[in-house]
């Protein structure tokens, strides 16, 4: 059996207020960090993290000597470091500086890639997870745990796995709860439509959402001919390279974009998908629409002959990746609030309301289209807001 990410969402709290150790085992990309992230959000906890694949023999556990002023080095533009002969860990210090200044707050050290440490860095890692405890320092009450693991052939249902793993020693399975992680298609559609706090865009480009969303086979597919597999986290990747590529001119676009979409998720999917962006007008962006001549609020002529051409999906398509940069070009600015509104006004009543929705998820800008509109000091901003709300009473009609 296996659990999905909304599945684990749930069970690993479950297991951590149990007091126990869960094991997150999946495979490299599928989005076991995310996850942790997510947990840590949700308890309200602050997260640590060690990647055991990066720790050498001794770095939990050899003593550094005391460091005098000339052990230390000032550089120009980049702070201060120490100049320490022998390997040691800041996590711990950290995290007991931590649990010393916010007693009642949980605390989660996530020790990712366990079983791509060496034995002898897995040993020295024991102590944590059976006893909380290295050499004579004591975890705080409120540090739990949570291992991640790459499958090894060991696992029943991997027996065909290549991953460059050490088998964990026999302590370690009996004194954790493994948590099998598969990719689920819908969770992960669910968690890139969200907003993100931060960009106030969704968490992944509306045409990559709308590219796995066709062939859900695509989040998690091998290359025939390379050593690629497309995983949530290359997703990711082609989303992020995306939305730059957008900022580009189509000449420059083209020269990049296949090359780019090649080195994450490999050659045959990087060209299927460089094509079905074609097909989803992608040479008409967002840079094109709000930066064409002659400035103002008025979509250039030539701009809007080309966007009305298109069909009804395609212009959908292109309005969503406008939406997904809204903080590179402002809708509370009366240029860009002007050629939106223009543009959205000539898509189908489905399409709109559609586009309305995704409004409706980011509430910070339809606070800031708001808060202009009151001020009234902006026409367009006010117009856009205020057929917004026209078009989201359509469910009412």
């Amino acid at each position: 059996m296996a659990l999905s990410y909304q599945g684990l969402l749930t069970a690993v709290p479950v297991i951590l207020k149990a007091g126990n150790v869960p094991n997150i085992v999946g495979e490299a990309g599928i989005g076991k960090s995310a996850l942790v992230s997510d947990v840590a959000r949700e308890m309200g906890a602050k997260l640590f993290t060690t990647v055991v694949s990066l720790s050498e023999k001794g770095d939990l556990a050899i003593p550094v000597p005391p460091l005098t002023s000339e052990s230390f080095i000032q550089t120009k533009a980049y702070g201060r470091l120490a100049d320490v002969q022998f390997g040691y860990t800041h996590t711990l210090i950290e995290i007991i500086t931590y649990a010393e200044s916010h007693p009642e707050k949980p605390i989660l050290w996530f020790l990712d890639e366990f079983n791509r440490g060496t034995q002898a860095v897995q040993s020295e890692l024991m102590n944590l997870v059976l006893q909380r405890t290295i050499n004579t320092l004591r975890l705080p009450a409120q540090v739990q745990l949570i291992l991640a693991e790459n499958p090894d052939a060991s696992m029943t249902g991997f027996e065909t796995s290549t991953y460059g793993v050490v088998a964990g020693d026999a302590a370690i399975k009996d004194r954790t709860v493994r948590l099998v992680m598969r990719t689920d298609a819908g969770d992960w559609l669910k968690w890139a439509a969200a907003i993100d706090p931060v960009t106030q865009a969704p968490n992944i480009h509306p045409l990559v959402q709308q590219f796995i969303g066709e062939d859900v086979s695509r989040l998690n597919q091998a290359d025939e001919q390379a050593d690629f597999i497309a995983t949530p986290r290359a997703w990711a990747r082609v989303s992020a390279n995306l939305v730059e590529l957008e900022k580009l001119s189509a000449v420059d676009r083209e020269q990049v974009a296949l090359d780019i979409f090649q080195g994450d998720i490999g050659q045959n999917l990087g060209r299927v998908f460089e094509q079905y962006l074609a097909q989803q007008a992608i040479h008409l962006t967002p840079a094109m629409i709000y930066e064409a001549q002659p400035v103002g609020s008025v979509v250039p002529a030539a701009v809007l002959t080309q966007f009305q051409a298109m069909t009804e999906p395609q212009k959908s398509a292109v309005l969503r990746s406008c939406l997904s940069l809204t903080t590179h070009y402002a809708l509370t600015s009366d240029a860009n609030a002007g050629r939106f509104l223009q543009l959205l006004q000539t898509v189908s009543q489905d399409g709109q309301f559609a586009l309305v929705q995704q409004f409706g998820q980011n509430r910070e800008l339809l606070k800031q289209l708001y808060t202009v509109n009151i001020a009234q000091a902006s026409p367009y901003v006010t117009a856009l807001y205020q057929y917004l709300q026209q078009v989201a009473g359509w469910s009412n009609q």
